[in-house]
């Protein structure tokens, strides 16, 4: 897989003419440059340090806190307007690398996949593996753009369980009629039995079924008050640092016919069950000052809808891979039940402050709140972040010091401890 990117590069260089010239970062195939190839690039460092989840372990030994050091994203993508008609995009790369990782990781697919405009503006089709999924704006986040430590990944509602990382293998379709923005996917998910989520086990709290899949429906739709954004990738920006006045109003879904089972009260007979979640959002991101000073609030309301008492634990980049503590729900390490069958309110908020506030950068602090009404949960599920960007060159060169906070959970229990952690993060882009 290593291979491949170089194999792409290889082609596409290979069979450009003489003439050819690069501008804005892009190789352009014709003169008035609407045919282009694009190459770049994303990496994202951490560093954090805090207490672990109750029981944690690390290959059999007991970690009851630590610091960490790891490669959040590492992404490069090559894509280009070929034709007229004709776009193309590929991204590889690796995500959360630490010290517990298997050795020398390889690249993997992200996307490959390639449109065909019927009308440039108002319809393009397309196929491949690709993030135009629905649910939410951050169900296909650009991340090299995202304002705090991370995007809301509960909206990433299948996230490497029937699909990679959030792209799906499917055939969309995507424009824009007026002001609204549109993509429609029709997925095949991926197998069950190749998730590292997968358990052939059926019990009474509801999980994703082993049986051959039916095919899955996505739809997100959005409105553009203000400015018109760009949907030449399905990846969304995260904040624009004033650059842009968005305002944009969306709602989005997500449907599979029996993707789910589970045991019935007898524990004779297993039940299946649709995935079926809907969601609203709202996006406001705008300069507010005549030095660089800019405002940017997110808000989504979802419905997530796995069946009973689904649960699953998210710990992004986990420094621990065990537990022995089994009333612990979150699990090890820095998890917690990001996932779940109920509902979720989310809220971020950021101010970016005035252009060259310290010499030539600036600062952007932030705030985000998820606050999940989770059926299996004896209480909310609130998980918090805050933080600082420093914004060394915009999203291109960028520090994030931040502070999260996660409740744990206890089997049979309506107590709730909280655990917070410090994290630093280094972005390069490009």
């Amino acid at each position: 897989m290593k291979y491949i990117f170089l194999w792409l590069l290889l082609i596409s260089t290979t069979t450009i003419n003489i003439g050819q010239s690069l501008k804005d970062g892009k190789l352009l195939l014709n003169e008035n440059g609407d045919h282009y190839l694009k190459l770049s690039f994303v990496s994202q460092f951490w560093l954090r340090s805090g207490k672990y989840n109750p029981g944690s372990t690390v290959f059999g030994y007991a970690k009851e806190r630590g610091t960490d050091i790891g490669i959040r994203r590492f992404r490069l993508q090559l894509f280009g307007q070929l034709t007229d008609k004709i776009f193309f995009f590929s991204q590889f790369g690796e995500n959360n690398y630490n010290n517990i990782s298997d050795r020398k990781p390889s690249f993997f697919v992200h996307d490959v996949y390639s449109e065909y405009a019927f009308d440039k503006t108002k319809l393009s089709v397309g196929v491949g593996l690709s993030g135009w999924s629905g649910l939410a704006r951050f169900a296909s986040p650009a991340v090299g753009s995202i304002m705090g430590l991370d995007a809301p990944l509960f909206q990433q509602a299948t996230n490497d369980v029937t699909d990679q990382f959030l792209r799906k293998l499917g055939v969309f379709a995507k424009g824009k009629l007026g002001r609204l923005d549109y993509r429609i996917l029709v997925a095949q998910p991926l197998a069950f039995q190749k998730s590292p989520n997968y358990s052939a086990e059926v019990t009474k709290n509801s999980n994703f079924s082993s049986k051959p899949p039916k095919a899955q429906w996505n739809g997100y739709f959005q409105y553009q008050f203000k400015d018109i954004e760009a949907n030449t990738t399905p990846y969304m920006t995260g904040t624009y640092h004033g650059k842009k006045s968005v305002f944009n109003i969306g709602a989005g879904i997500e449907f599979q016919k029996n993707s789910m089972w589970h045991l019935s009260d007898s524990g004779k007979d297993t039940i299946q069950t649709n995935l079926l979640m809907y969601a609203v959002d709202l996006f406001y991101d705008v300069p507010i000052g005549i030095k660089g000073e800019a405002l940017s609030i997110y808000a989504n309301a979802s419905h997530l809808d796995y069946g009973p008492s689904y649960i699953r634990n998210l710990g992004v980049m986990n420094p621990t891979n065990g537990s022995t503590n089994t009333n612990v729900i979150n699990g090890g390490g820095l998890a917690f039940p990001a996932y779940g069958t109920g509902n979720v309110l989310y809220f971020q908020i950021g101010y970016k402050c005035k252009d060259n506030l310290i010499g030539k950068s600036t600062l952007m602090p932030y705030f985000s709140l998820e606050n999940a009404s989770y059926a299996r949960l004896s209480k909310d599920m609130r998980y918090f972040s805050t933080g600082v960007n420093v914004l060394l060159n915009g999203h291109k060169s960028k520090v994030t010091i931040a502070y999260e906070n996660r409740p744990i959970f206890l089997d049979n229990s309506n107590n709730v401890v909280r655990i917070g952690n410090a994290a630093l993060q280094y972005q390069i882009s490009f």
